[in-house]
């Protein structure tokens, strides 16, 4: 019963609820030029974000047919899974939470072919606003720059989970903020790795700190 819930009856109600929520909210993009790279320049890519961001960075990105979504195999994330096919995403099951990335050969393959992927950077389970490996690992193989976002709402509500997932309230100011690309040379070692997880955690806090304007 979940599983036909999740796949075939919530989809597309829910498709439907966001799209007329965030028709009421006002949007302000920090950084334009760097989204207009994300939404128009050509070649392979990679763009991650915290868990608790889903929400409007699904609608704000949507119908971008050639992006690639990296989704959790867990029984939850065939909700996230299939709510993003009716966004317009190409979806990818797998992991990021583990260093091997075992299931995402898919996204290697991708991105050697120039195309684009979307991870969830702090994955499924957390910790929460801490980035795994996956979005490292996958640039040190392939090359592909990654790209950070993020965003903030005010007035907003946070969820009591453990990602504290943010919802903005209907009519209210979303804030979207951008990270300038970073690359991981295809030689990095375990520690480069390490240097390169925490640079890219201090990166998206960094960004979604500046989201919190008055």
């Amino acid at each position: 019963m979940k599983r036909l819930l999740f796949k075939y009856i919530l989809p597309p109600i829910l498709w439907i609820v966001i799209q007329l929520w965030c028709m009421t909210l006002r949007k302000k993009i920090l950084n334009p030029e760097i989204e207009r790279d994300i939404r128009e320049k050509p070649g392979k890519a990679i763009y991650t974000f915290w868990h608790s961001h889903i929400f409007y960075i699904f609608y704000h990105f949507r119908g971008l047919h050639r992006y690639h979504m990296l989704v959790s195999p867990s029984s939850d994330g065939d909700l996230i899974a299939n709510v993003g096919k009716w966004f317009g995403y190409n979806v990818v099951r797998g992991s990021s939470f583990k260093r091997t990335l075992p299931g995402t050969r898919e996204c290697i393959d991708l991105l050697k072919k120039d195309l684009k992927v979307a991870i969830i950077a702090d994955g499924s389970r957390g910790p929460r606003h801490q980035a795994q490996a996956g979005s490292v690992q996958l640039s040190r193989i392939t090359g592909a720059p990654v790209y950070t976002m993020a965003y903030d709402a005010r007035p907003k509500y946070e969820f009591p989970s453990w990602d504290k997932f943010i919802l903005p309230l209907p009519f209210s100011k979303v804030t979207l903020n951008f990270g300038s690309p970073m690359t991981v040379p295809p030689d990095a070692d375990k520690e480069a790795i390490k240097q390169k997880q925490d640079e890219l955690t201090a990166l998206l806090n960094q960004i979604t700190g500046a989201c919190d304007l008055p």
